[in-house]
């Protein structure tokens, strides 16, 4: 047993049972006396243990059931087999830090498998942007209402069902934009979708049938959807961002006819569209534009209200974009769009002709917990312990990076830093992974020159890895500078 740091050792060690199956969901723990006595440490300190796994989201105190294992984290990742080092990857060894990177991952322009480089790199600490907690994910909740789905479901509904999504579904859609977005629609104008990926690539065919060629994109704006959009042959001029949203008279300079935006929490940058640049937008798609709207976690906001949809104040000339990835889990590829009505019957020809429809039992089974209130329960858990985390990343980035600037931290599951050493956000994020800590670099989400920072997400870590991260970030930019 150390003799310091007892609680954070022990915290520590219960969490890799979990990771390896020692102690699988539903395990319950010693009772805190019991531990305490087996391993002659205060009663304290066992008691801190399970208050940090709690908070964690990993276990939940049940009264005379005791404390009970309710997720489990991520195994660490695994060392590389081979005596070298793992094909595609070279050493960094600066000041001690011997951990390895991808060849290429931080040099040149980013290629379409960036991400997938990312996610595969061995890190201890994952600060990268876009991760909700999974191991919030509401297991039993799901579980109850798929019980209960399957204990009402018809043999009919196990056939080829409607490719617009299932009516059940596409009605508790409509209720959750009501009551969250403040988007009033039927449900007939959902069209379920297998997330906003998807959504974007049946929109490519629709939007060059109706001549559109270009869709403007935010800068700084998400890296992803734009090379989803130049994957459908659209070209991407970008729209500079500021404090108040995109600015529509740079987005008149361009001459597209369409652009997507993210107007309730821009990405990365945080901001908010104001009343303002809304009615200039309107203005702008009442000349003949087309919006694009992608809400893609706009639910998570801490520190004030959420503002409404833009799609509450207009549709005929406004694609809504929405799903569940940042708020369940992007493995269940469930997202929906809202298309204006001359858009409709197309994209629901592009989606039956894609692959019939969404599998139809997640689908059912998000219905009932969107009705039962179950999943507003769940957003309202995530945001206090969201809060936490991000509390905690601020504050680390005042003590370990003195100096730098924090953007977007109202909201979201990821904020900004920009900092004033002139040091290329690459070189930064690389010298963060070879420390073990990953992040994604600022300059990434650029089409036009701008200030070096990081993007980094705080959602899916809990606050002393999200300290240590952090610390580790501030090492790297002092040696750079």
């Amino acid at each position: 047993m150390p003799t310091g740091g007892k609680a954070d050792w022990l915290a520590r060690r219960l969490r890799q049972a979990m990771a390896d199956g020692r102690l699988a969901v539903g395990s319950r723990l010693p009772p805190t006396r019991v531990l305490a006595a087996e391993l002659r440490v205060s009663r304290g300190v066992v008691t801190e243990a399970y208050r940090r796994l709690t908070e964690d989201g990993h276990v939940e105190g049940r009264r005379r059931g005791g404390t009970v294992v309710v997720a489990v984290p991520p195994a660490p990742p695994r060392p590389p087999s081979g005596r070298g080092p793992s094909r595609g990857i070279v050493p960094v060894g600066r000041h001690g830090a011997d951990r390895t990177v991808p060849r290429a991952l931080f040099t040149g322009e980013p290629g379409s498998d960036v991400f997938d480089e990312l996610r595969a790199a061995r890190a201890r600490i994952d600060l990268t942007p876009g991760q909700p907690d999974l191991s919030a994910f509401p297991r039993a909740a799901w579980l109850r209402a798929e019980r209960a789905v399957l204990a009402e479901l018809s043999t009919e509904t196990l056939g080829y069902g409607d490719p617009r999504g299932a009516p059940r579904l596409r009605s508790a859609v409509a209720g959750w934009l009501a009551r969250s977005r403040g988007i009033r629609i039927e449900p007939d104008e959902v069209l379920i979708v297998a997330g906003t990926a998807q959504a974007l690539t049946l929109l490519h065919p629709v939007l060059r049938a109706d001549g559109i060629t270009s869709v403007a994109v935010e800068d700084p704006g998400s890296l992803g959807t734009r090379q989803h959009l130049q994957n459908g042959a659209l070209a991407t001029p970008p729209v500079p961002v500021d404090a108040d949203g995109l600015r529509v008279d740079a987005l008149r300079a361009t001459g597209a006819p369409a652009v997507l935006i993210t107007p309730a929490h821009q990405f990365p940058t945080g901001a908010v569209t104001s009343g303002e640049r809304r009615r200039e937008l309107l203005h702008w798609a009442a000349d003949g534009g087309l919006i694009l709207e992608d809400d893609y976690d706009a639910e998570h906001r801490y520190d004030r209200p959420p503002v409404p949809a833009l799609r509450s104040q207009l549709a005929d000339r406004l694609c809504y974009m929405g799903s569940v990835s940042k708020l369940l889990a992007p493995a269940l590829r469930t997202g929906w769009m809202v298309p204006p009505p001359r858009y409709r019957e197309a994209l629901i020809n592009a989606k039956r002709f894609t692959d019939l429809g969404n599998a139809v039992l997640p689908q059912l089974v998000l219905a009932r917990l969107m009705e039962s209130g179950q999943l507003e329960r769940h957003l309202r858990l995530l945001r206090g312990r969201h809060t936490r985390r991000r509390d905690a990343m601020i504050n680390a980035i005042t003590e370990h990076l003195p100096g730098a600037v924090v953007h977007g931290a109202a909201a979201g599951l990821h904020l900004i830093v920009t900092y004033a050493p002139e040091v290329p956000d690459t070189e930064l994020a690389a010298a963060a992974l070879a420390r073990g800590v990953k992040c994604q670099p600022l300059s990434w989400h650029r089409q036009l020159p701008g200030r070096p920072g990081l993007v980094l997400g705080y959602a899916a870590t809990s606050p002393g890895v999200i300290t240590e991260g952090v610390a580790a970030l501030g090492q790297a930019l002092r040696e750079l500078a």
